[in-house]
């Protein structure tokens, strides 16, 4: 089929782009277009329209896929495209003249691949957080690579432009390195690129979430209703208190896992960290402040649905919501996040006489030693029960005092 555009670009306005702060594209023709990235890395893209969705692939980087290489395999692409085969079934190394030669699979297919069969066991936040890393720095650079042609050198161009962030670019050579450890156990790989750049950009050690002491917590619980804030989110903000669960346990929960009545939430275990069911003993302030909720959100699934959702989609709260009205509270501690509540309890709880063992099984956080197997979700439950009351009441002592 002849050709319906022109290609446009030269080699010279490809060697004279300079890097910007964001990523931006040299278009070529059909779909065809080179990235510059903020490294200063140039890489041939595809853009193209399959199975009536728009997508893209990755050709690979600029001047090792000089003009002519990349309009060469751009035509191949666009006639599997006619052909009505998705041009990612097509693998690009070793392209001479004009056949593109299968070499096995792409970074990215691989990537995919994995994240199906290794991360199906964690929560839905988790594997979309490792997808959005893999699509945001690592897709766009290597993705179109057949998996064993990867470099170190290629990992470490990824971490170059991430060294502003250095705990997203540990987090994303760690993401990779993973991916290659599966493609070695199961012999689609003879090394690992990611491991031998280990330790090439510094992670300053890690900070605890700062807790906050009684009279900033005084503070705090009189800010939340102050706000203005749409109501589940201060119920929500509330309840991570009453409950001492994390962020999102909380906003993911539905209402039927609550029994009012009994003043009890069991949370199913696929929603935990731990993977392990866990109870929590519902103080009557938190089942107060639910019941009132469930006049609001109770026809629906989700406690905290999402209030952006568009009509018909049903989502829970996103996690972002807590997090910017964390921000906006100002009551003298600067940077508190919604993780910071569970070691602002847990302190409170310990200094108040309640025993760590309470503290520890209410954190839902893994017993440790010989005692790990004598745990479940009703052991020391009358003592777990008490514990949460006395922060509840707590709660309500500290904000009768003067401001």
């Amino acid at each position: 089929m002849p050709r319906t555009f022109s290609y446009s670009l030269r080699v010279a306005a490809i060697e004279a782009a300079k890097p910007k702060d964001k990523i931006y594209a040299l278009t070529d023709g059909g779909g065809l277009h080179i990235d510059v990235l903020p490294t200063g890395t140039k890489v041939w893209r595809y853009k193209y329209r399959f199975a009536g969705r728009r997508d893209k692939i990755t050709i690979g980087r600029y001047p090792a896929i000089s003009l002519k290489q990349a309009r060469m395999i751009h035509e191949a692409l666009q006639e599997a495209v006619q052909r009505g085969e998705d041009p990612k079934t097509i693998q690009l190394e070793g392209f001479t003249g004009t056949r593109v030669k299968p070499t096995g699979p792409t970074f990215e297919t691989y990537a995919r691949q994995w994240v199906e069969d290794t991360l199906y066991y964690r929560s839905a936040a988790y594997r979309a957080q490792q997808l959005r890393w893999l699509e945001s720095y690592v897709f766009p650079v290597i993705g179109g690579q057949p998996l064993t042609s990867v470099a170190p050198g290629d990992v470490l161009g990824i971490l170059d432009s991430l060294r502003g962030t250095p705990t997203t670019a540990e987090g994303v050579r760690s993401l990779i390195q993973r991916v290659y450890n599966y493609a070695i156990r199961n012999l689609q790989a003879d090394s690992n690129p990611a491991l031998m750049v280990r330790g090439a950009v510094s992670v300053p050690k890690k900070t605890h979430h700062r807790h906050l002491l009684e009279p900033e917590l005084a503070n705090f619980w009189r800010l939340i209703p102050r706000q203005g804030a749409h109501f589940t989110t201060q119920a929500a903000t509330q309840l991570l208190v009453y409950t001492m669960v994390r962020k999102s346990e909380l906003i993911r929960s539905r209402w039927n896992e609550y029994d009012l009545d009994s003043g009890l939430w069991d949370i199913p275990a696929e929603r935990m960290k731990m993977r392990k069911r866990h109870r929590v003993y519902l103080p009557r302030q938190a089942v107060d402040l639910l019941k009132r909720l469930k006049t609001m959100t109770g026809h629906q699934d989700y406690v905290f649905p999402s209030i952006y959702a568009g009509t018909g989609r049903v989502a829970p709260m996103g996690e972002a919501s807590l997090n910017h009205f964390f921000k906006r509270m100002d009551f003298g501690v600067p940077d508190f996040s919604p993780h910071g509540i569970r070691g602002t309890t847990a302190t409170l709880l310990r200094e108040h006489g309640i025993r760590s063992e309470v503290v520890e099984l209410l954190l839902s956080h893994a017993p440790r030693g010989q005692v790990e197997t004598a745990y479940n979700h009703a052991e020391l439950a009358g003592e777990r029960k008490e514990a949460l009351q006395f922060l509840a009441d707590y709660l309500d002592k500290l904000i009768q005092s003067p401001e």
